[in-house]
């Protein structure tokens, strides 16, 4: 048996199993089409650490099955590009749970669909809802902040009116509130599941919801190989949507991007992710394969610098770094195109609130080595280089790149290479002295971007540990002049903080990269989402 056969009858088998039923010894061609057509294959570098978006340390793969496998109030409408692309519209809310909302000034109150089940066939309630929300602002962490971001941080903001109304009690003005409201972590949990999970020392009941799904959503995990395979069934009463054309999702990680690549070239895979961009290119241009590629939106690949500890604690340090970046070479044998450049604006003073948008640093060695003088550190010094393994098809030749420049001008950096699964809990420590991460905002406003990333609340994405008052003020301001709708205010404060970012550049933007995917031509429906991962619902075969 060749490889394409092989992982043809894996699929096969893995569905099989998906469905709850013996695999057959053989399979009749009628079936094994059938099979297919309605299973699809993807492979990617990593997988989820995590099934539960409030679990601690949830990475971007475990994004993709809470999306998938849990409703949300609302979610984004969609709108195709001049390129025709297919992309969410961050400024179209459309049902999902809720049949319909009221909003005011004080609050909104959404009306919830009566239908609406859980996996286990339970029913969705305000209750459910409630519990979900307070679990989401009381667990700490990423998602606690994610609902604070929109002004949604206490549970006693959240009431149950009936049993199919839920109402939403607002703190303060905040354009962002009800567009928070549409992003994965409020997501709507099998409250009653999950509380008969719960144990004195877990009373959120995050250990089951770590390993297994209590959603209502399209999908459901069925199986789940941490590090080798996720297997999704198709949800048939869901009622959130129309009933998606896939039945079942087969996920496999491959960590191998040549393998990544060979797959989908030779047609055994749907879809490949993670691809390097060189790869991309190259599959875009012979034909085989359909690429998309969109600009990631509110997103930035960067290097940061532990503002907190020497050497990186001196501002002119942190300057000779972002004078020491091969920026151009980093475009071209990294990127190969797929990304905007983030660098060489004619200075580092912005007139635009807009973001992301270059700042004025370029690839210049001989400043950056006056500015290591000027620092104390004439003969440079050693450190450690850290990046996530788990998207090492970029990170890995970024770094080298990086590495061999700033050895230009004595600094000395040894690469740091740690397991996609532990990034995000490496993250958390805000120990690493200097590191290659890329962040993207799910709600595409500057003051959003920077709230999670450079205000004194020390997020867990403010992975510098960047603190600064004169900050703080202007990222509240603008939030405050966005939601009463004082324009001049907010684009004062706006400029003023990206202006500040610039100056005191605790951590340097590169570029801000292209989302990529390769499919097989007969899949359809793909859309780019704000969580970067893929959305089953609306993906069909054939």
């Amino acid at each position: 048996m060749n490889r394409r056969e092989f992982l043809k009858s894996a699929t096969v088998l893995s569905s099989a199993a998906a469905a709850g039923v013996a695999a057959p010894s053989v399979l009749s061609p009628a079936v094994a089409q059938s099979a297919r057509q309605e299973t699809l294959l993807l492979v990617s570098e990593g997988g989820p650490n995590n099934l539960d978006i409030h679990g601690v340390g949830t990475n971007r793969p475990g994004y993709e099955v809470a999306w998938n496998c849990y409703d949300r109030l609302m979610s984004y409408g969609s709108k195709t590009l001049p390129d025709g692309t297919v992309t969410y519209d961050r400024d179209k809310l459309v049902p999902e749970l809720a049949e319909s909302w009221d909003l005011g000034k004080e609050s909104v109150t959404f009306k919830l669909r009566k239908d609406a089940t859980f996996h286990d066939g339970s029913p969705v309630t305000a209750q459910d809802v409630k519990w979900s929300f307070d679990r989401a602002v009381s667990v700490g962490g990423f998602p606690s902040f994610q609902m604070k971001a929109g002004s949604l941080e206490k549970p006693e903001q959240f009431v149950v009116v009936d049993d199919h109304t839920f109402r939403v009690d607002f703190i303060r003005p905040d354009r962002l509130t009800m567009p928070d409201l549409a992003v994965i972590v409020p997501s709507v949990f099998n409250a009653k599941l999950v509380q008969s999970k719960a144990t004195e020392q877990d009373k959120w009941g995050m250990e089951f919801t770590k390993q297994n799904t209590a959603g209502g959503g399209a999908y459901k995990v069925v199986k789940w190989q941490s590090g080798t395979e996720v297997v999704f069934e198709r949800n048939e009463s869901w009622k959130c949507g129309p009933l998606p054309a896939l039945k079942r999702v087969v996920w496999r990680m491959v960590p191998s991007a040549g393998n990544r690549r060979a797959l989908i070239e030779r047609g055994d895979a749907d879809i490949s992710f993670d691809l390097p961009a060189k790869d991309f290119v190259e599959l875009d241009k012979a034909g085989k394969v359909k690429v998309v590629s969109n600009p990631i939106s509110n997103g930035i690949q960067y290097i940061g610098m532990n503002v907190n500890k020497p050497p990186f604690d001196k501002l002119e340090v942190r300057q000779a770094v972002a004078y020491a970046l091969p920026y151009q070479k980093i475009m071209d044998a990294v990127m190969f195109g797929l990304g905007k450049p983030l660098y060489g604006a004619a200075s580092n003073t912005v007139s635009q609130p807009v973001w992301p948008q270059p700042h004025g640093y370029t690839t210049d060695i001989a400043k950056a080595k006056e500015l290591m003088a000027k620092a104390g550190y004439p003969e440079g010094f050693e450190t450690t280089l850290s990046f996530d393994l788990g998207s090492a098809a970029v990170n890995e030749p970024l770094c080298t790149l990086v590495q061999e420049s700033l050895a230009q001008i004595g600094i000395k950096a040894t690469l740091n290479k740690i397991p996609g699964a532990n990034w995000r809990g490496e993250l958390t420590k805000k120990e690493m002295p200097l590191i290659a991460n890329f962040f993207s905002g799910w709600l595409d406003y500057p003051e959003y971007f920077f709230f999670w990333c450079y205000h004194g609340q020390n997020a867990l994405f403010n992975t510098m540990g960047y603190k600064n008052p004169e900050m703080d003020k202007l990222i509240d301001g603008a939030r405050t002049a966005s939601a009463v709708g004082d324009w001049p205010a907010y684009d004062k404060d706006v400029t003023g903080f990206i202006d500040l970012a610039f100056a005191e550049v605790p951590r340097v933007p590169l570029y801000q990269p292209y989302l990529s995917v390769a499919m097989q031509k007969s899949i359809s429906g793909y859309q780019y989402w704000f969580h970067r991962q893929l959305d089953y619902r609306t993906l069909k075969k054939g």
